[in-house]
């Protein structure tokens, strides 16, 4: 388990840098002050794409962190390769190469979620949810912070620190455990019992092909696994596609929290926008508005760190609709423009999405059909980044114009995010296929 967690935090920060870190190195290294954001840009507009594709990847393979392992090389080889270009090749190519690189992006945050229920100690999933949620509000806290440090050595430096803090993560994703042994279906010549129990087949027999033809030979231990071993792929990755997003929009328990958590995600990346206008307009200065993201991580942390410590912790889907409540005050607390309200605000915010977050884990371990859990939660990471870009599109604009209005937005958003999870009741829908017995 510390294995996991130390390789996701460091993945995570070192994906949290990526992007201050691109913001700076784009303009220091080609001369447009719009080059930053167009590489941001970039990674980001793929990842809903990225996301299912990667997710199937994940379930058809008897091996999940060697596919982890190999999309947190690329994802370090394209951050590579953007360095490398800027100021030396056409603009274009960097472009190109973010643009690719925003495919994997969903791996480091949804590709290690969805492997946590396989090196969670038994009875310990909860907490492990908990923790593992932590490491996203402390790689929001540690990455800006080391995005501008290292910028004292250039703008290339702090690129540089962001992939040595993803290869630092390699060597715990190439070691996760492999899928447990599920039964499979039971063979025809076991539904008409032989009247001599020697002419039954041996137990051996029925789970390796080649122990049939000698039935007291132990089996080599270095045999292909099972088959029965792997979770049992579909006829196509495009039947897989359909697969997965089918158990999340069939399962309501599954699409409510999905939804819920894409719509407050507008809101979420509303708000991070206001933020640099928020310090200058309140605080005195831009680099405040670093300061409100660091309070709202470390928030974040400190609230994920007492809902770990709990014995028993609260039902995920009343977390996800108190949380969601939260978010929809701190907009409003820091449409003010007071610097009380506004450190309150951005506390506030740090402390409901902290426990949010976890209760989303918590939801999709609990719902999700174990040969398409990789599928949920990499599409549903896809989504939430591509709701938190569609937010923070809308809102620079919209600050410009009018920073209140901004921020009334962003709680629009969230107060819209708890009306989706209101309207969608907990019930299963009529059409819904039955959960297979592999489903948590």
């Amino acid at each position: 388990m510390g294995c996991y967690l130390g390789g996701a935090a460091a993945a995570r920060a070192g994906d949290e840098m990526s992007g201050p870190a691109l913001l700076l190195a784009g303009p220091a290294l080609t001369g447009s002050p719009s080059s930053g954001s167009t590489l941001l840009a970039g990674i980001m507009v793929t990842a809903a794409a990225g996301g299912p594709l990667f997710g199937v990847l994940l379930d058809r393979s008897a091996r999940p962190g060697r596919p982890l392992a190999a999309a947190l090389a690329l994802y370090a080889a394209a951050l590579t390769a953007i360095l490398l270009c800027l100021g030396r090749l056409p603009f274009a190519l960097a472009v190109l190469l973010a643009v690719g690189a925003g495919l994997l992006g969903p791996a480091l945050s949804g590709g290690w979620t969805s492997q946590l229920p396989r090196v969670a100690p038994p009875g310990a999933l909860p907490r492990a949810t908990a923790l593992d949620a932590m490491t996203f509000s402390l790689a929001a806290l540690v990455g800006p912070a080391l995005a501008g440090a290292a910028t004292a050595a250039g703008a290339p430096a702090a690129v540089a620190v962001s992939i040595a803090l993803i290869g630092l993560a390699l060597p715990a994703a190439w070691t996760l455990p492999a899928p447990a042994p599920r039964p499979g279906p039971v063979p025809p010549a076991a539904r008409s019992l032989p009247a001599d129990p020697s002419a039954l087949p041996s137990p051996s027999a029925s789970r390796c092909p080649s122990a049939s033809a000698s039935p007291s030979a132990p089996p080599s231990p270095s045999a292909p696994r099972s088959p029965t071993s792997v979770p049992p792929p579909g006829p196509s990755v495009l039947a897989d596609l359909t697969a997965g997003l089918r158990a999340i929009v069939r399962n309501r328990p599954l699409a409510r929290a999905t939804a819920t958590s894409v719509v407050s995600c507008v809101g979420q990346g509303a708000l991070l926008t206001c933020c640099p206008p928020l310090g200058t307009a309140v605080l005195g200065g831009p680099d405040r508005g670093a300061l409100l993201l660091s309070a709202t991580a470390a928030s974040a942390l400190v609230a994920n760190a007492a809902l770990a410590r709990r014995r028993r912790a609260p039902r995920p889907d009343t977390v996800l609709l108190g949380s969601t409540l939260l978010l929809v005050l701190a907009p409003l607390l820091a449409a003010t423009g007071r610097p009380v309200p506004l450190i309150a605000a951005v506390l506030l915010a740090g402390a409901a999405e902290g426990p949010q977050l976890t209760a989303l884990f918590a939801v999709r371990h609990r719902e999700a059909p174990e040969r398409l859990r990789g599928q949920v939660f990499t599409t549903g990471a896809s989504l939430k980044i591509t709701g938190f870009a569609l937010g923070a599109a809308f809102a620079g604009p919209l600050a410009t114009w009018s920073l209140p209005g901004a921020l009334v937005a962003a709680a629009g958003c969230e107060a819209l995010a708890t009306l989706v999870f209101v309207c969608l009741p907990d019930t299963a829908v009529a059409t819904a296929s039955p959960r297979p017995p592999g489903a948590v």
